[in-house]
């Protein structure tokens, strides 16, 4: 394995390590959706609350929700369970990478070096937003290496139906990433064995997902905003993020440089352009920059559609150039990206890789002191006197009083969630209700039957959870 490539299996494995590490350590499961997601956990009920919206996505649920539940049930905690959650949903790239690294039986491993590549490249825009497309992507990477590799046998077939049905079942892109495999399976060409054999067990996944889909229907209120959410989730404006300009103006400014001072003839061109990039970089940090990747990271969720794709294609091709097993109109391409990426050379390649980590290391830290911040202030709302009896209910305190700089961590839909969560022992007294919040989650009738089930979280929260519903969604 060339340096390049151990650094970018270096850097996959490292950021999979830091995920759980990073969101455990400053319960970064809360932030969000995740708030609602860790609460129903808590009260045992993830699938009564929303899940049975979004059958199509059952497989976060089995995997992450469904052991935290059990584990809440066994021990009567409910941050047992919430912590299992965090752990099981920020542990997915990282056991995806495992299962990639042990099933890949392409020429130098691509597949799983370009899984780590994915995870490192993509995967810190998204962290730590609990959506399931960060669950599509772990299952994307082994599923397509046991398409490509798995044995010719029953139990090789059986294991990719499993993994396409586990994909399919992850969230509606994951129909777009298993359509994606079939088509890295295609450059094989369509009458070989192993394309009949993933279109078969795909073809039975979507049987099974439409079936799941037309049985167990969506609440009338969460359809429409669900039919919303999709449109929103394709559109390509959601990668116009300053994080993401900041990147590519990085890449481009120390291309240039390194282009320049190449021809001046300038000893190590790259290294200085390097230096130059990276002091450029500190200068934009301390004196100009005033964003925080906060609510953004959600909608970047479209990296995770388009880049693993992207990513297996430009993997698959050189692996079968170099098996022989390339289609005939493929080779000029295929042998173009390898003079392609000869050209770039690999200390470009290498300082580009390490800009965009540099990039994604300050994000991500800067969002975590931010969110630190701001489940603070939300805890000091929860547990103080001061109330807002226009909301509603006198015990009812406004988000709004939390200072405008920690806004931008603010999730309003699931602001009254968090501030049970991080309340001590989950009794706050004050339930914080952000007064912009237009979408609120359960309704009346769910909120009532979880506030007369016993629960590890305290009856006075749940009913002051049940309040704000019943005000809202009668």
């Amino acid at each position: 394995m060339t340096n390049l490539r151990r650094l970018v299996v270096g850097a996959g494995i490292a950021w999979a390590l830091a995920f759980v590490v990073v969101g455990i350590g400053a319960d970064l499961q809360l932030w969000g959706d995740g708030a609602l997601f860790s609460y129903a956990v808590a009260v045992r009920d993830t699938f009564g609350f929303h899940w049975h919206n979004i059958s199509g996505r059952l497989s976060i649920h089995l995997v992450a929700h469904r052991p935290a539940e059990a584990l809440v049930a066994l021990t009567g905690s409910a941050r047992a369970g919430i912590v299992l959650y965090g752990l099981l949903l920020f542990a997915a790239p990282l056991l995806g990478l495992v299962a990639t690294s042990a099933v890949d039986r392409t020429p130098g491993r691509r597949l799983f070096v370009a899984a780590c590549l994915s995870t490192a490249l993509l995967c810190p825009l998204v962290f730590p937003c609990p959506t399931e497309m960060w669950m599509a992507h772990a299952l994307f990477w082994p599923t397509l290496a046991l398409c490509h590799g798995a044995p010719l046998t029953r139990g090789g077939t059986l294991a990719i139906a499993a993994a396409l049905l586990a994909l399919v079942f992850s969230h509606e892109g994951g129909l777009v990433l298993a359509a994606a495999i079939l088509v890295t399976l295609g450059l094989r060409g369509l009458r070989t064995t192993r394309f009949l054999r993933a279109a078969a067990a795909l073809t039975l996944a979507l049987a099974v997902w439409g079936l799941v889909k037309l049985t167990i229907r969506p609440d009338d209120y969460i359809g429409a905003v669900l039919t919303t959410a999709a449109f929103r989730f394709v559109d390509p404006d959601n990668l116009l993020d300053p994080a993401v300009l900041l990147i590519v103006a990085a890449l481009a400014i120390f291309a240039s440089l390194a282009a320049v001072l190449r021809r001046a003839g300038i000893a190590a061109p790259v290294a200085c352009a390097f230096g130059t990039t990276v002091l450029l970089l500190a200068v934009y940090w301390l004196a100009l920059d005033h964003a925080v990747l906060a609510e953004n990271r959600y909608p970047l969720r479209t990296v995770l559609l388009i880049g693993p794709p992207v990513l297996a294609v430009l993997a698959v091709m050189p692996a079968l150039r170099d098996e022989d097993r390339l289609p005939a109109w493929l080779r000029r391409p295929a042998d173009e990206l390898v003079a392609l990426a000869r050209r770039i050379g690999p200390a470009i390649a290498a300082g580009a890789f390490l800009l965009v980590m540099l990039i994604h290391a300050v994000e991500t830290t800067k969002f975590g002191l931010a969110w630190r911040d701001y489940a603070d202030a939300v805890r000091r709302l929860a547990t103080g006197a001061a109330s807002d009896p226009k909301l509603g209910d006198p015990r009812f305190v406004s988000a709004a009083r939390i200072a405008p700089a920690l806004q931008r961590l603010a999730w309003n839909s699931t602001t009254p969630y968090l501030s049970v969560l991080v309340a001590p022992g989950f009794a706050p007294t004050r339930l914080v209700v952000d007064p912009t919040a237009t979408y609120f989650w359960i309704s009346c009738a769910t909120a009532t039957r979880s506030a007369a089930e016993p629960s590890a979280v305290p009856a006075e929260a749940r009913a002051l959870l049940r309040r704000l519903a019943c005000l809202h969604r009668p």
